[in-house]
């Protein structure tokens, strides 16, 4: 059998409930797994420490409130909004019935996390809720949430509230025992992994769609959100909600399922870094030199014009592009930045010194594509 890591000390918890565990037969709330999980939470909550729900659920709840048994059946967005409208309610009736103290409905959409101010006002509501002794239960707004707009699942809405929440340990409760080797329920000889140290294209080669039909995301989102923790310093760790030893476990100390460590205190991102390199969509690219590429990697240098050979895409002034360099017929991504400029005007002085940057556009006010201070690599 695999060893189980020991569970790192924690003050702030985010724990994470999927449609498996909120709905395991997918006709709407049940509590068949729900109760050891709240237990859980309400001994540490007695213990003086902070946990946050993220729960999946809602749709599920709704579909069975409407009579439409049938998780398999496809459905349109206005429809899932819909669902999620209905059931937005029952889910959160169905959670306080499992805790003696207020709980309180938090929607967030993508938007919320992809606008530094909306992030920082979100943070501020949680620490607020926190400070009131209340139970912070999170979902993502499916009402008004449209496909570009949409975290899409509640893994990485989950990996952001731990970053919101300055937490110290992410909970992703799923209805398998971690991370394989292979696909446990096609591979019997498949062996979890007790413990990932970084995450890398191995890592993620090693994942898998959901099973569950009520479910969204799958081993593939775990592991995304695991990076998006483990960058800004916070351990993450998958268990089995569907079983109460894994629960035990965690209360003595252990990770029965998988724990992914925090990166090394060298390697965590600033608050701003990591919402630049995991909240912010890149609208464009600019292609640069292997010299350019160089002096951000090894320099910390801005972007400056002479070091770009190409731009793609639309974007304007305050967009987030990635800064990518071509090695044959390959694209390699070197950072995420914010750009001072347009689509159009790094055209216009792509490959020109600095210098030379007012004699082709009308206002050159800065004399970089892109400062230091907005940019992390990838």
């Amino acid at each position: 059998m695999p060893s189980s890591p020991a569970l790192p000390d924690w003050q702030t918890a985010v724990v994470k409930v999927g449609s498996a565990l909120v709905a395991p037969d997918a006709r709407g709330c049940s509590t068949r797994y729900l109760l050891p999980i709240a237990q859980w939470i309400r001994e540490h909550r007695a213990q003086g420490k902070t946990v946050i729900v993220v729960s999946s659920g809602a749709v599920a709840a709704g579909r069975a409130a409407q009579g439409r048994a049938d998780a398999t059946t496809s459905l349109t967005i206005p429809e899932k909004q819909a669902l999620a409208a209905i059931g937005q309610s029952l889910l959160m009736q169905h959670w306080s019935r499992l805790f003696d103290v207020p709980c309180a409905q938090v929607l967030l959409t993508y938007d919320d996390l992809r606008r530094r101010s909306r992030f920082v006002n979100a943070k501020n509501t949680l620490s607020a809720l926190i400070d009131t002794g209340a139970l912070p239960i999170v979902n993502e707004n499916d009402t008004v949430a449209v496909e570009e707009l949409h975290v899409g699942d509640n893994d990485n809405l989950a990996a952001f509230v731990a970053v919101l929440a300055e937490a110290d340990l992410l909970v992703m409760c799923s209805d398998v025992d971690g991370l394989y080797d292979a696909d446990p329920h096609a591979t019997p000889g498949a062996t979890r992994i007790p413990q990932v140290d970084a995450i890398d294209a191995s890592i993620y080669a090693l994942a898998g769609g959901s099973h569950h039909a009520a479910a969204t995301g799958g081993m593939r989102t775990k592991i995304e959100a695991a990076e998006k923790a483990t960058d800004r310093g916070i351990p993450a760790v998958i268990v089995n909600g569907t079983k109460r030893a894994h629960f035990d476990a965690l209360r003595g100390g252990t990770v029965p399922g998988t724990l992914f460590k925090a990166a090394a205190p060298d390697r965590q991102l600033s608050s701003r870094k990591h919402w630049m390199r995991h909240a912010l969509s890149a609208t464009g690219t600019l292609f640069v030199d292997a010299g350019a590429a160089r002096a951000l990697q090894e320099q910390g240098a801005s972007l400056l014009p002479s070091g770009i050979t190409d731009v793609q895409g639309t974007f304007a002034r305050g967009d987030a592009v990635t800064v990518a360099l071509r090695i044959g017929g390959e694209i390699q991504p070197v950072a995420k930045g914010i750009t001072q400029y347009g689509a159009a005007e790094v055209q216009a002085i792509q490959g020109r010194h600095s210098t030379a940057m007012a004699e082709v556009l009308d206002t050159a006010p800065v004399d970089y594509v892109i400062h230091r201070n907005d940019l992390v690599l990838l």
